[in-house]
């Protein structure tokens, strides 16, 4: 800024002045020489601060996430785009303007990276599981992960609420929301500090799970959400009169009466509890499941045919009124102590050179000393190692 002479004039003050970075006030004034511009000084002393995570925040937008989980787009061999992108498409529409509306179509794109699927570290101990999850990175060449590439779980963190939408995909969720959801098991009291752990060491994870520490650090990450649920069934002509399919020959394996789900809502019932057992509330009223093209060929059976269904499209505008009057009456949802908005890892290249050794050991059949894989390895229910054949295997 030399050459552009600054007008300063310094306010001393008892009121907290506006947060501004001194940064932005350096750009605003660099920009526009000439003017006076005011730096206020507060002089508050420390004591009557309030510490960070309970100071008053300036009011702002409601944001909602809006997901598509249909693994259909128009990109790849199906060749058309899926109802869930249509009705998240009228959804967003909606929506109050007011709001910011995120949203992001899940289906697979040919070349584009899919969600990684969950390596289940909860299970070897809970401080294994980071927060956000640290099994994969973001534009990793070795394994392309979608979540880290379309930065989900800062999005998940920054959303007051969610909308998700798909199909049932035999008695289940899509494949791509089942992934998308198994990777959200570090929002439920995952690790939020991976160098306790030395970035992923399974011993130290698991001495760290039974340390007083750990107890303040396991949390619900992303409890006081909102989470919304709507999927839908194709209705198909596959069945017959009895509720068999018709091509199926062998018409003893399959009762219609044993079917799951008396309300194939609960076809998503596994993400929509999950959301509960972490602090994300799922009105009941935002759970809902809704069938169109009942009858008909699948060829006939696309979005263009489904918009015409007015019992089944005004179904899914009741529930869209729904989320806005819950989401409305919730409000802005504080954000949690440990962010996955803003989040930046640290380096780990050194403690992935131990991992590797790690590894390169295990193959040896020579397990840390007191660890689980020692232990399996004595007691032989695994029989896992491929580099010792001299061990015993059993």
């Amino acid at each position: 800024m030399v050459g552009r002479p600054i007008k300063v004039r310094l306010v001393l003050t008892s009121v907290p002045a506006v947060p501004v970075s001194v940064r932005t006030w350096l750009v605003a004034a660099h920009s526009q020489p000439g003017r006076c511009f005011t730096l206020a000084y507060c002089l508050i002393s420390p004591p009557l601060c309030p510490p960070p995570t309970t100071r008053l925040l300036p009011p702002r937008r409601l944001r909602v996430l809006l997901i598509a989980g249909s693994n259909r787009r128009e990109y790849n061999c199906p060749g058309v785009d899926s109802k869930a992108r249509t009705l998240l498409n009228r959804l967003a529409d909606r929506l109050p303007a007011t709001w910011d509306i995120d949203t992001e179509d899940l289906g697979n794109v040919y070349g584009r990276p899919k969600i990684q699927a969950c390596n289940a570290c909860v299970s070897t101990g809970m401080a294994l599981c980071v927060w956000p999850c640290n099994c994969y990175e973001k534009d990793s060449h070795r394994e392309p992960d979608l979540m880290w590439n379309l930065d989900l779980y800062s999005r998940l963190d920054q959303a007051d609420a969610w909308c998700i939408i798909g199909p049932v995909n035999w008695y289940g969720p899509t494949s791509t929301l089942k992934l998308l959801f198994d990777r959200l098991v570090c929002m439920n009291g995952g690790n939020p500090d991976e160098r306790l752990i030395d970035h992923k060491n399974p011993e130290m994870a698991m001495t760290l799970e039974h340390t007083p520490e750990w107890e303040k650090l396991s949390l619900n990450h992303l409890e006081g959400r909102t989470a919304a649920f709507f999927c839908y069934g194709d209705g198909g002509d596959e069945l017959d009169a009895a509720g068999r399919p018709k091509i199926l020959r062998h018409k003893a394996y399959f009762d219609p009466a044993q079917e799951p789900f008396e309300n194939m809502r609960d076809a998503y019932a596994p993400l929509v509890w999950q959301c509960r057992y972490g602090g994300v509330e799922v009105p009941d009223q935002l759970w809902q499941y809704a069938e169109t093209g009942y009858g008909k060929k699948y060829a006939d059976d696309q979005a263009e045919d489904m918009v015409q269904d007015d019992p089944f499209m005004a179904q899914f505008d009741q529930w869209t009124a729904s989320i806005r009057k819950a989401v409305e009456a919730k409000g802005p949802v504080p954000p949690g102590r440990y962010r996955a908005y803003g989040h930046e890892a640290p380096g780990h290249r050194w403690a992935d050179v131990k991992l590797g050794w790690r590894t390169a050991q295990l193959a040896l059949g020579v397990p840390p000393a007191g660890s689980s894989p020692e232990a399996q390895q004595q007691q032989g229910p695994n029989l896992d190692t491929p580099l010792r054949p001299d061990l015993p295997k059993a």
